[in-house]
């Protein structure tokens, strides 16, 4: 990724064609969904949105590009504010309930903006919060969370590249040594 944070709404005119119209539940994950159409205002929101999930980590010349913790949390409170939602139970005859949110909100990048905080806000708060980390690979600004107890990257490529940085450091210092 070169350093550079990843962009969880890349294109949140394609992200809000996931979002369902006005006044129907917001679907979960793999179930049917409406149209939307999101614009370059929404896809600043989504930033200034998932910095407030996302405080940072300092970077490899020193400088400390973390927002403050009372910041990132006004951030992402009014994000997830954006959109009113209420609870909905629904209970067909023969199935098991499930449940869900209602939103009159007809901005579909207003939905994804607050949806995505709503997300770290439970994450956040939630016991998997003991078990996020920050990938120690060089230039890599992910967070994963971590499971097993000698897990260190987010994903496999960050291990090789920490791995191939250690190997570069040993023989550069082996090589000044002769």
């Amino acid at each position: 990724m070169g350093g550079q944070p990843p962009v969880l709404a890349q294109d949140v005119k394609r992200q809000a064609g996931r979002l369902v119209p006005v006044g129907r539940p917001v679907a979960l994950p793999g179930q049917a969904q409406g149209p939307g159409d999101g614009g370059t205002d929404d896809q600043g929101a989504a930033r200034e949105g998932r910095g407030g999930g996302r405080v940072g980590v300092p970077g490899e010349d020193g400088d400390d590009p973390r927002m403050g913790v009372e910041e990132a949390l006004r951030l992402l409170n009014e994000a997830a504010a954006l959109e009113p939602v209420a609870p909905q139970l629904r209970w067909p005859a023969g199935e098991n309930p499930t449940s869900g949110l209602l939103s009159a909100e007809d901005d579909p990048g207003v939905r994804l903006v607050a949806a995505l905080a709503r997300d770290a806000v439970d994450f956040l708060s939630g016991p998997q919060r003991e078990q996020l980390r920050a990938c120690h690979a060089p230039r890599c600004v992910r967070y994963f969370i971590k499971s097993h107890g000698r897990q260190e990257w987010c994903k496999p490529s960050c291990g090789n590249r920490a791995r191939v940085a250690r190997h570069y450091e040993r023989t550069r210092e082996a090589a000044g040594r002769d």
